[in-house]
């Protein structure tokens, strides 16, 4: 069932995926692979880079009432070795240079 739900999301990706999927896709940042709306365990995640065991999270209005559900799902990943960076969706659509700078510390690219 996860891959037909990882499927339909990437066939009907927000606004702000689909801007930082130009900067993560075809190994653009670094020479680092992304997938993208990637089952992992139980979830699904919206951007992942397997080699370095990092996951870039976008996060919309509906994040701010399901705290517990981010939380329950973060610490799973954590615990499978995953690091986390949790992104708004504003912030990928007006700051998109500063998140792709984060993400690039975060892959030890500076």
């Amino acid at each position: 069932m996860n891959k037909t739900k990882a499927r339909e999301l990437r066939k009907n990706p927000t606004e702000a995926e689909r801007k930082l999927w130009k900067y993560l896709r075809l190994r653009q940042l670094g020479g680092y692979k992304f997938r993208r709306q990637q089952p992992l365990g139980p979830y699904i995640v919206d951007f992942v880079c397997l080699e370095k065991k990092l996951i870039v999270e976008l996060a919309g209005g509906q994040h701010s009432i399901q705290i517990n559900y981010d939380a329950r799902r973060t610490e799973w990943l954590e615990v499978h070795g995953f690091r986390v960076l949790r992104f708004w969706n504003n912030e990928v659509l007006e700051e998109i240079k500063v998140v792709e700078e984060v993400i690039a510390k975060e892959l030890g690219l500076i």
